[in-house]
């Protein structure tokens, strides 16, 4: 984009800027929400200090000595302003707890806070009988700057602008009413006679509206800035947020954690245990039945398993299907390994018996059933695909000995299988079951070149 090289330009640029739509309106209608949250989270902030600023000013009016031939009940103009802007700032408060506040009811809000604000200095005057000019010299002045700032924390310029533009329109009609209450004589053009009477400086409001814009400005372009950056970021978090429910947890926090661009071809060797999960007659199954309930059937049996190996410390490398692929210890070094997929496995027999159970309750008739397989070993946890596109995976020996070993139930009649060194390994590491594990000694294999002991849960068993 080309930068302005001349301050109209610039200009120019700042009130575009200022006065384009909000973003919030292109977003996806889940962002916006998030938005929409954010501001009314920031609208309770601002109540709660307009509270806090109409008990401070309580306060000070209880603290302040006043003279001794002055009024001292609540119905004087003082107090009664006040009293209005705090029963005022309570009754917004109520009211943005309940709902959020439409867009023209925080306008008339952000008027009414000057309103009340020019209201109460003014009121000085009258309740002191004090020259009209003092109202002008009145220190409660700089809270039309806080006003201003509170608008800041809705990250909405159009408010920001509203309050300043109040606030300026506000001054700018009390230095009328002094003018005229006090008559054209009390103007003055010497500065020393402004500092020491109740004289006008007309030159001094004219400055106090200009600062009052200019602050205005300033914040508001502040506002829209991070306006955007907000509607950005919270547009990414919800992308973010989104994808990671499609890695599995691991693997985002790989990505999240990277101090690096991640490229492909990135690997890291790592002792691991694969979790093969399958169903068996499910291609059948597939074939006579409609897709939804194909989805249906799977989607049940996910809700199931999945909890049970992420809390062994699983991650779910991905779904193959009617297959599972769980991997323990590849995207972060586990010396239990092979003792927590092990745990996991014993888990997601318990939750497949359940599974298959309740088939007949969503109408499928196919006798399904779940095998699994685990082999724990060296692996490669690497990056593969391309500069656009990238997936982690897990690549070694026992990654193909377990998809080997879950097809390999079959011949042995087997709910799941495991190499007996796994089992071996897993115990060693402190695993224990109530299950019933066979030993099945030198079984040859499809696709292993030399005979394996393994150990087998029996499809009847527990």
């Amino acid at each position: 984009m080309p930068q302005p090289s001349t301050y109209g330009e610039r200009l120019r640029m700042g009130l575009r800027m200022l006065l384009a739509p909000p973003p919030v309106a292109a977003l996806p209608g889940r962002v916006r929400a998030i938005v929409a949250a954010q501001d009314r989270a920031s609208e309770r902030l601002i109540g709660s200090v307009q509270i806090g600023i109409g008990l401070v000013l309580a306060l000070l009016y209880m603290l302040a000595p006043h003279p001794r031939d002055s009024l001292t009940t609540m119905f004087e103009p003082v107090p009664l302003a006040i009293g209005v802007f705090l029963a005022f700032s309570i009754l917004r408060f109520a009211l943005i707890m309940r709902r959020p506040l439409p867009g023209w009811l925080v306008a008339v809000s952000i008027l009414s806070d000057v309103v009340l604000l020019i209201a109460l200095v003014w009121s000085y005057h009258v309740q002191y009988g004090e020259p009209p000019g003092f109202s002008l010299k009145a220190p409660t002045f700089a809270y039309l700057f806080v006003f201003i700032v509170l608008r800041t924390l809705r990250f909405d310029a159009r408010y920001v602008l509203a309050a300043g533009l109040a606030a300026a329109a506000g001054w700018a009609l009390l230095t009328l009413l002094v003018i005229r209450a006090a008559g054209p004589e009390a103007v003055t053009r010497s500065y020393t006679a402004y500092i020491g009477s109740s004289s006008i400086l007309v030159g001094a409001e004219v400055d106090k509206i200009f600062v009052l814009l200019l602050v205005t400005g300033i914040l508001s372009l502040g506002a829209r800035h991070a306006e955007r950056t907000l509607v950005e970021a919270v547009r990414g978090d919800a992308a973010v947020k989104e994808i990671r429910r499609f890695l599995s947890k691991g693997v985002a926090d790989q990505i999240s954690r990277a101090d690096t661009l991640i490229e492909a071809g990135a690997a890291v060797d790592r002792d691991s245990a694969i979790l093969m999960i399958d169903i068996r007659g499910f291609t059948a199954f597939a074939m006579t039945v409609d897709a939804r309930q194909v989805v249906g059937a799977l989607t049940q049996l996910h809700a199931r398993v999945v909890p049970v190996v992420r809390a062994h410390g699983g991650v779910i490398d991905k779904f193959l299907g009617d297959g599972v692929m769980a991997t323990f210890g590849a995207t972060e070094r586990s010396d239990v390994a092979a003792a927590s997929a092990l745990r996991a496995l014993d888990g997601v027999l318990d939750a497949a018996s359940e599974w298959e159970a309740s088939l007949p309750a969503l109408g499928i008739a196919t006798p399904l059933r779940v095998n699994a397989a685990v082999a724990a070993g060296p692996v490669v946890f690497a990056t593969l695909g391309d500069g656009d596109r990238l997936e982690y995976t897990v690549i070694g020996e026992a990654v193909n000995l377990a998809a080997k070993l879950e097809k390999h139930n079959k011949a042995e009649g087997s709910r799941a299988l495991v190499p007996a060194a796994t089992y071996a390994a897993a115990l060693a590491q402190g695993f224990e079951t109530q299950r019933v594990f066979a030993s099945r000694p030198q079984r040859r294999v499809a696709g292993v070149s030399a005979p394996i002991d393994l150990v087998a849960c029996p499809a009847s068993g527990p």
